[in-house]
This record gives C-alpha cells, structure tokens and sequence, in this order.
C-alpha cells in the first residue's frame, strides 16, 4: 500500500506556464498555458512537431532559458519551490544533481577537448563533492552500468573515438553522476540510427527502474513514445491539445492533430504512402484567434476560428482541446486509415 501511495506522489508540476522570446518582431509566445505533473516513477512524453514548444518548456524546468526569455506567468513546483523563481545561482543546487538532463545531440555536448573520464568525474567533483580518487571510481562504474566495454581504456579516451550511440552513453553517464531523481530526456535518439536507438531507449528505461527515476521525454517521434511513456502530452503551438495515458493516446485519439500525428507514422505492415501534415505551424508573434491549429484542420467548425477550446474531458486521465467533443458540434470520425492502423496496433500489443 505504502508503495502504491509512493507511486502517486507529485514530484513536479507545472501550472499555467507562459514562455515569450524577445525577438527583432515582437515578442514570440513559445509557451501558452502548459500545464502537467510528474509522479514519482512515471515516464511522461510530450509530443509536438518543432516549434510546438516542449523543449522550452523543459528548457525553463531545468532554468537554461535564453536571455532573451520572458518567463511571463505559471509555475513550477518541485521540492516546495518554484523553479519559475530560483537565481542562477539556487539553480546550481539542482540542475545535474536533483534534476539530470540528456541533450539529443551528445557530440555537442562533450567538450572535444576533454577525455571522457574526465569529463564524468568533473560531473561528480562538482554535483557529489567528491575527491579525485573516489570520482574516478565511480567514473568507471557510471560507465559500466551505462554498457560501456573495456571502461578502463575507453576512459582515457575522447569523444570523436567513440561512435555516436557510445557518446549518448557517456552523456547519460554525466546526466546520473549527480545521482538525479528526475531525468529529462531532449530528444536523446534523434542523431542515431534504428538499431542503436533502440538500445538507447532500453537503456533509459532499464536505468528509470534501476534507480526508480521520474523521466521527462521530449520527442516529436511517436514510435518512440510507445516504447517510453506512460503517460503523453501532445503539444501545439505552445498548447497541450491532448492528454492521456499512452493507451488512450494511441488507441483513442481525439484531437484532429493528434490523429495528423499518427498518421504520419511510417507503418511496415502496409505500403500506404507516409503522409505529412499540411500547412504550417502558425506564426508565434501572432498567434491565430481560435484554434491554433483550425487552419490545418479539415475538421475546423466557424467557431475553432473564433474561440479557443477549453480542455474537454473523456475520461477521468483523457482530456483534449477541440470543440469536436462539444455537446453541439457534429458527429466526426477519426479517418478510416488511422482506424485500421489502431486496429492493427491492438492486434500487434494484444499477440505481444
């Protein structure tokens, strides 16, 4: 039972978050209103095209926001502070040690100039104090429990001699060295292909449960938050459209854009063409009235041109942004090839 309860714990929340970015044209709203928790052991993915927002959103958990940011309203609770309000320096208390971070691209996030080893036991020295001899230990065992081979030679070694799912390896070594309870994931597979994505993702994952960690994962890619998340967010234009669990997401989507997202899946089972979403994300220095996302919506009522859409509920875990759920709007189905892609999706997850 104590378990169960320690599994509900809201470790993080985000409430109302708004984001703008001083800029040569005005000021660019980024991020609208996000709101969303973390509990304790969960993974949560949000899910966007580029520009919807979620690596700003992240950017400003972690207090490594641009100078030219503006956080304008919201808050993030964690710890019994609210990170919205720390100095630079009350932030070094908790980016890297409470809260790790794993950029998309680890070859920019090592220095080229700096042996890997060193670079993890700077990691230690700075977030866990620890003298030199004890860092170079745990260096070593920080890299053998990230699947690094023959740790002793490779620690001498620099990133360009490392192949890039090696150096994604070392960057999430870095990220656990502050022995962090939530980690945040930017895009951590994007540079690397299939089959070494997808050791990457089993690596996170089997660390989230070693180390009973919360995980953030930030993708624009849904296959991979099939493998990751528990829960999902699908952003737009700085908005969470639609929030669920994994399964509802997947199997019960009710956003326009979330059912776009999906169906532009590569499926292997078909020979169906990859479809792409049309249009364009709108302009952030002024954003449309309405939806959002009401110009590339063929679904899009006179009102989603007019008034913004409340968060409906579906169920007590499920709720989405788009007047279709309104009592009064009209009967609209999902397209019928995302159905037979979801009906192929249940009959894949119920065969295991």
């Amino acid at each position: 039972m104590a378990e169960d309860r320690n599994k509900n714990e809201v470790i993080l929340q985000v409430k109302d978050l708004r984001i703008s970015f001083r800029a040569y044209g005005g000021l660019v709203k980024a991020v609208r209103g996000v709101s969303f928790d973390l509990k304790r052991g969960e993974t949560v993915a949000i899910v966007g095209e580029s520009g919807s927002g979620k690596s700003v959103s992240i950017k400003a958990i972690m207090g490594i926001l641009p100078g030219n940011a503006i956080i304008e309203g919201g808050e993030i609770l964690y710890g019994g502070m609210d990170l919205t309000k720390l100095t630079e320096e009350e932030f070094h208390k908790i980016r890297g040690k409470r809260i790790g971070l794993i950029f998309q691209d680890p070859l920019s996030s090592l220095n080229p100039i700096m042996k890997v080893g060193a670079q993890i036991m700077e990691a230690l020295i700075l977030s866990q104090k620890m003298d030199k001899k004890a860092a170079r230990i745990r260096a070593l065992e920080l890299m053998e429990a990230v699947g690094i081979p023959d740790v002793e030679r490779r620690f001498h070694q620099y990133p360009f001699q490392f192949s890039g799912g090696m150096r994604q390896r070392i960057v999430i070594a870095i990220a656990l060295a502050g022995d962090p309870e939530i980690l945040i994931c930017d895009e951590p597979t994007t540079a690397l292909d299939v089959t070494v994505q997808a050791r990457i993702l089993e690596l996170i994952n089997k660390i989230k449960e070693d180390r009973h960690l919360s995980v953030i994962f930030i993708t624009h890619d849904l296959g991979v938050v099939a493998q990751m998340a528990d829960r999902v967010n699908v952003m737009y234009a700085g908005k969470i459209v639609e929030t669920g669990t994994t399964e509802e997401i997947f199997f019960s989507p009710v956003h326009p854009y979330t059912w776009a997202l999906l169906s532009s899946m590569p499926d292997l089972e078909t020979k169906e063409r990859l479809l792409s979403i049309p249009g364009a994300p709108p302009n952030m220095i002024a954003p449309p009235p309405g939806d959002a996302f009401s110009v590339r919506n063929r679904y899009a009522m006179k009102i989603d041109f007019e008034k913004e859409p409340p968060l409906f509920k579906i169920t007590d875990t499920h709720y989405a942004a788009t007047w279709l759920l309104h009592p009064k709007a009209p009967p609209v189905q999902m397209p019928e090839a995302l159905r037979a892609r979801i009906e192929r999706m249940r009959r894949a997850v119920a065969n295991g």
